[in-house]
């Protein structure tokens, strides 16, 4: 798994959220935090569960839910934006990130969509 494109890069932004999440006082952790953690845990995490499945369509419906997982993340990034609970420099580096997942996630659903018979 740890070959797939989308797994890697999804788990290197989740570790990269908990680090700067990790360092925010209790109130925010708590309200922006938890769920910004949360949604980003969930790409990589859906992503494994797909890798795990056996049938293609339960695959490829985890893969689904790890895109809307990303589409979740992109909010949280954006609320933390506005917030002023991450600089822009830093908000522009998630977000470039971000961006480059869906391209990961469709390769990754097409890949099993034409590998994969049932």
């Amino acid at each position: 798994m740890n070959d797939i494109a989308a797994y890697k890069r999804a788990l290197h932004i989740s570790n990269k959220v908990w680090d700067i999440v990790i360092s925010w006082d209790y109130f925010t952790k708590d309200t922006v935090g938890k769920q910004f953690a949360r949604a980003v845990d969930s790409i990589s995490a859906n992503i494994a569960e797909g890798f795990g499945r056996y049938h293609k369509k339960d695959k490829i419906k985890f893969y689904r839910y790890a895109f809307g997982s990303l589409k979740e993340s992109q909010d949280w990034l954006l609320k933390a934006k506005i917030r002023n609970l991450l600089s822009q420099h830093l908000y522009d580096e998630l977000m470039k990130e971000f961006e480059q997942l869906p391209k990961d996630i469709y390769h990754l659903i097409n890949y099993t969509n034409t590998k994969l018979s049932e």
